[in-house]
């Protein structure tokens, strides 16, 4: 509805015409960007639920959405808020059940609309900025009746999120809001465990590739990156068909790929450093032990691999599957282990026999390349190739690196404790299945649930990437500390995600509501407070934004933690 010059000339005034929309008026801001101009005012609330905001009549309810931001402006505070739910209510309840036919009367229309229905928004306060200083913190009050409320406008974003440094990194931006983007504290999400959650199909492993190259391009950590399908190396087909680069194109002399399958590689045309071989004489009945859900191990089965492993040494894996008559008969004479269980055993680790990357003897030292190329500053990212559709092969070979990997990072710190410069560099860990990893009943025996519940007590961090987050372990849950979700339809896995997050229940929405594809809420330490996002794209320009930059030693030595000889930071 148009305004006259004179509001008491009946004649003059010019209502919509049936069935048109009235958009979200805008007006230049001060900065010079275009603001939304008032929303609605407050007219009811609570600390813990929420306030209720009284949409003004010019705003059209169908452009609120959940997960956009919105300012409480109040008398010395602004409230930072999200939207979590959209409502339509009424002066008369009666309209609902006899609705006025305004299609043909513009005046009627124009009289009900936003004053005798009208429409409500349900928004959650997140952080107040103090008008002194400008600084956002935790909400501890909410604004009186009345209170004007406006559109989140970029000044408001940058003042929560600041501005992209050494330390911050642009992951997206959030929504309805191009000029602006949302910054990670990348120091925050590496001193604790990140988790990347969300259902098949929604671009995890996008997400995942995205905070890498963050976390290496500001030099936060180096990573180790267990990479099952193929997905952060080289090169990456996109669901479209077309190719991406991988983190060594972006970042040729900060990464390092090792592979399980060279043969693979080759056909993939993927550039790769060295091939890693294990032998059978280092595998350990820890590492076994962790097979027990895959490969279906009863505990008499992982009890008689500790018994063989005392009784015959390193070499036990290769005599149990060569299975010679006298080594069998001595084993069921001379011990408790019955010859139904060591043949149940013998049957199920016969499959190794198909995974080439095990040999009876390793030729190299694969443990000590690794952390010398991560003691460098250099990631590395360990390609499975065919390997990748085996999860018994996945969680064998990850579980054997990362324990010895860890066990090298425990002595180094302790030894470091009279001298910070022997310190290694904050390594963070990628594994994909996490779940398969840090299942409630052996989270606390595997080496990965201690990795998280030790925080960045020896400078090792978990990266998880899964999507059945109610199949972790709550210990483990509780631990991590960012928490990056894409959309997620299960109920459980929805309550996994949100438990420990403060506002829990105002978030459930907004997170049940996200786009399948490039939308996801980023929860926890390394950000203020909830934020959705539409992640930054994977594209040309963000190739660019990649590009290599020196870097003072001091800075390295403070990022990495390490000796610090001069070096290019990527």
């Amino acid at each position: 509805m148009t305004l006259p010059h004179n509001p008491n000339d009946l004649d003059a005034w010019e209502l919509p015409r049936p069935g048109a929309r009235t958009r979200l008026p805008r007006t230049p801001s001060d900065n010079g960007h275009v603001a939304l101009t008032r929303l609605g005012v407050v007219v009811g609330g609570s600390l813990s639920k929420g306030l209720v905001v009284k949409l003004d009549r010019e705003v059209a309810i169908e452009e609120m959405a959940v997960g956009r931001y919105v300012v409480v402006h109040g008398d010395n505070k602004r409230f930072f808020c999200m939207v979590n739910d959209v409502v339509l209510n009424a002066t008369n309840p009666a309209i609902q059940g006899d609705p006025p036919d305004i299609r043909e009367d513009n005046f009627l229309r124009a009289v009900y609309s936003g004053v005798v229905a009208y429409g409500t928004i349900n928004v959650a306060p997140m952080l107040v900025i103090d008008e002194e200083d400008g600084k956002p913190r935790p909400v501890k009050s909410i604004p009186s009746h009345f209170t004007e409320v406006y559109n989140a406008d970029e000044g408001d974003v940058n003042a929560v999120f600041g501005a992209e440094d050494q330390a911050h990194f642009n992951v997206g931006r959030p929504l309805e809001l191009e000029q602006t983007q949302i910054n990670l504290d990348l120091r925050r999400l590496t001193e604790r465990s990140v988790g990347v959650f969300g259902k098949s199909g929604t671009g995890k492993s996008f997400l995942t590739r995205v905070l890498l190259a963050g976390v290496i391009a500001r030099g936060q950590a180096v990573s180790l990156i267990f990479d099952m399908h193929n997905d952060y190396g080289w090169e990456i087909t996109s669901e479209n068909g077309s190719k991406v680069k991988g983190l060594k194109q972006l970042f040729p002399a900060k990464i390092s790929i090792c592979t399980l399958d060279a043969e693979s590689s080759r056909r993939r045309t993927a550039k790769y450093d060295f091939e890693v071989q294990l032998g059978y004489d280092e595998i350990e009945p820890e590492d076994i032990a962790m097979l027990r859900g895959t490969m279906s191990l009863s505990d008499a089965m992982i009890d008689a691999a500790y018994t063989l492993s005392k009784r015959w040494g390193t070499n036990w894996v290769w005599r149990l599957l060569q299975g010679r008559s006298e080594d069998i008969d001595e084993i069921v004479e001379h011990t408790n282990i019955m010859g139904g269980t060591l043949a149940g055993l013998q049957r199920r680790l016969e499959r190794f026999q198909r995974w080439e990357f095990l040999v009876q003897h390793s030729s190299g030292d694969t443990i000590n390349q690794i952390i010398n190329k991560l003691d460098q500053g250099i990631s590395v990212v360990l390609e499975f190739g065919r390997y990748g559709s085996s999860l018994e092969a996945y969680i064998l070979v990850a579980n054997y690196l990362s324990r010895r990997i860890h066990e090298s990072y425990v002595e180094r710190v302790e030894k470091a404790l009279g001298d910070q410069g022997m310190e290694p560099p904050q390594l963070l860990i990628t594994i994909e299945e996490a779940h398969k990893f840090l299942d409630p009943l052996i989270a606390r025996q595997t080496i990965f649930g201690t990795i998280a519940r030790e925080m960045r007590k020896y400078k090792v961090t978990l990266l998880i990437v899964d999507q059945r987050p109610s199949g972790i372990d709550e210990e483990v849950m509780s631990q991590i500390g960012t928490r990056v979700t894409a959309l997620l339809d299960n109920e459980r896995d929805i309550n996994a995600v949100l438990n420990g997050i403060s506002g829990a229940g105002n978030l459930r929405e907004v997170l049940a509501r996200l786009d399948t594809k490039q939308q996801a809420i980023i929860m926890g330490h390394a950000v203020p407070m909830p934020v959705v996002i539409k992640t930054r794209a994977y594209d040309e320009a963000f190739y660019a934004a990649m590009l290599d930059r020196p870097v003072s030693t001091d800075e390295a030595r403070r990022t990495l933690g390490n000796s610090g000889k001069e070096r290019r930071i990527r």
